[in-house]
């Protein structure tokens, strides 16, 4: 059935980006380049950046290899015509990730997918630019490095842009002692073999990345939702310490799951690996068993995959919750970190849910009442905030760490189809400020028109490219200063926090704002838009939080502390 022009904004928006075609691109002498691996050659953009697809940086993660840490990539005799996209990680298709010959529920990709594209400016050889390594997002079960095309962010801001793939899902992260015992390599005993791949990336990128004109002194590493939680993870991963010297992290998380939870020997984690383990036949088909068998081992719930993710291992992450590390500067690795979300975060999903949302003729999507609908967002967008940028940047102030930089973003000028408002429905939702930074509206493809649209271009432009800017001067200095010399200020006891907006709807400012626990249960207790019933339903309905967190907000705001469903 053919899409409609809303249909495809929104599926590409929740995917956070939809890919260009596979076919590969005409070869260039020009991009050829050596690598530990061997020569490559790759083709020129039309915007004249050299780009190299599908460069392996480890082996093909599947059979003996798979619940292993990565192995390094084989060597190539003849020329490697990097092309084309490498293989896409195993992932159950969904209407939320675009990629080309992808069927919505069927399992998509390869065990053999650890590769990495590379964007550059043309002039980039020997000039030591700073890099900057993208990891996707997609909750760890899904996603692609080709869903976030580097070369307009690489020639506008004179940077190398490198977009990583990693292990997913049930691939990424399985913890089981039958694993540990027949580990063979200290790496191979952890269980988050996802975070593996990056930290081998970026060993990759140390290696190779002068032949690209990046310098290895010089990477930066960014990421979104998953991607973002990656980033931090990154930051707490031993293995990590020096690979990288700044990070960034977009709508992130900083939570963990603790091995026993991970397993099924205590908590409620979905999936847990000893009931998957059982269910595929036990240790002796980890590495016998098909990619097939394997998803076919765990349970769908509406046909999403829910497992443990971010797995507090001992090896690849400390044995304690991942927030902890960051409450001293012993245990994380201490770079400059901007950390930031989108004010409307939760708009996307909520989007879809039919208690807040009416869907019409399965195109249009309007908010059964809008006060109820903006107030649910408000208030768990601001947990989100709370517990990915206040809360750490305030826990690594304190443990003497000052090179930390907080943003919101607030771009909230959807256009609107029909009966679709895209400004009140989406707002500045969740992966929105992706093609901002990226300086590339055409990220989320046929549904430019309605987003995006025309009326908004100037200042879109002007706000894509201060975004660009600070961004990438973050990598080259480890200071977000924009090209006309405003700085933006450290986090700090006055909680600055840069907002980024259209200059038609405030601009870009400097703003002191600091979001707690005690003001969310201020506001929530006084919202006039909200009932009791709907309110006590609302703060049970807040993710995120510590346990003590929750069970003291919804007290403070006169809700029984077990939950009581709200009548229709």
């Amino acid at each position: 059935m053919k899409k409609t022009i809303i249909s495809v904004v929104l599926l590409c928006l929740a995917g956070c980006g939809s890919s260009e075609p596979s076919a590969p691109k005409e070869a260039d002498e020009a991009t050829r380049r050596t690598v530990a691996q061997g020569d490559l050659i790759g083709f020129v953009a039309e915007n004249g950046a050299h780009v190299w697809r599908g460069v392996p940086y480890g082996a093909d993660a599947g059979g003996k290899n798979r619940w292993r840490a990565p192995r390094p990539a084989p060597a190539w005799d003849s020329v490697k015509l990097a092309t084309k996209f490498g293989p896409v990680c195993p992932q159950i298709a969904t209407a939320f990730v675009q990629i080309e010959g992808f069927e919505t529920g069927r399992l998509e990709g390869s065990e053999d997918c650890l590769s990495i594209d590379i964007y550059a400016p043309a002039d980039a050889v020997g000039r030591d630019l700073p890099v900057m390594v993208w990891i996707h997002g997609g909750s760890n079960i899904s996603g692609a490095s080709q869903l976030y095309i580097g070369d307009q962010l690489s020639v506008n801001e004179d940077v190398i842009i490198i977009s990583v793939q990693y292990r997913l899902g049930p691939l990424g992260w399985f913890s089981h002692d039958a694993l540990k015992a027949s580990a063979l390599n200290a790496e191979d005993k952890a269980a988050n073999f996802g975070l593996l791949d990056l930290v081998a990336s970026l060993r990759w990128v140390r290696e190779n990345v002068t032949a690209f004109g990046g310098d290895a002194n010089r990477v930066t590493i960014f990421g979104e939702s998953a991607g973002g939680h990656n980033v931090a993870a990154l930051l707490a991963s031993p293995l990590a310490k020096g690979l990288f010297h700044g990070a960034i992290i977009q709508s992130g998380s900083f939570s963990s799951v603790s091995v026993a939870d991970a397993q099924g020997l205590s908590g409620d984690q979905p999936n847990p690996s000893n009931d998957v383990a059982e269910r595929l036949g036990g240790p002796e088909k980890f590495h016998t068993a098909t990619t097939q068998e394997v998803f076919d081992a765990y349970q769908l719930n509406n046909g999403y995959l829910r497992l443990p993710r971010v797995i507090e291992d001992g090896v690849s992450l400390p044995i304690y919750p991942m927030r902890d590390a960051f409450a001293s500067t012993d245990t994380f690795n201490v770079v400059p970190i901007i950390t930031g979300t989108n004010r409307d975060e939760n708009k996307l999903f909520f989007m879809f849910n039919e208690r807040l949302a009416e869907n019409y003729l399965g195109i249009f999507y309007v908010a059964h009442d809008q006060d109820l609908y903006d107030a649910a967002s408000d208030y768990t967008s601001r947990v989100w905030r709370l517990r990915a940028v206040d809360e750490p940047a305030a826990l690594m102030n304190k443990a003497g760490h000052q090179a930390v930089y907080a943003y919101r973003f607030d771009w909230d000028e959807g256009g609107s189809f029909l009966w679709t408002d895209l400004s009140k429905m989406l707002g500045a939702a969740h992966g929105m400020e992706i093609p901002f930074v990226f300086n590339r509206f055409q990220l989320i493809g046929e549904g430019d028109a309605v987003l995006f649209e025309s009326e908004t271009l100037a200042t879109r432009l002007q706000l894509s490219a201060a975004m660009g800017a600070y961004w990438a001067e973050f990598a080259r200095s480890g200071t977000p200063e924009a090209k006309d010399g405003t700085v933006w200020p450290r986090y700090g006891n006055d909680a600055n926090l840069m907002r980024f907006d259209s200059a038609s709807d405030g601009g870009i400012q400097i703003v002191e704002d600091r979001e707690t626990l005690s003001k969310l249960i201020s506001d929530l207790k006084n919202d006039h838009r909200l009932d009791e019933s709907v309110r006590c339903e609302l703060a049970h309905s807040f993710e995120g939080l510590a346990v003590q967190q929750k069970t003291h907000l919804v007290r403070s705001v006169g809700c029984q502390a077990e939950r009581q469903e709200s009548a229709d």
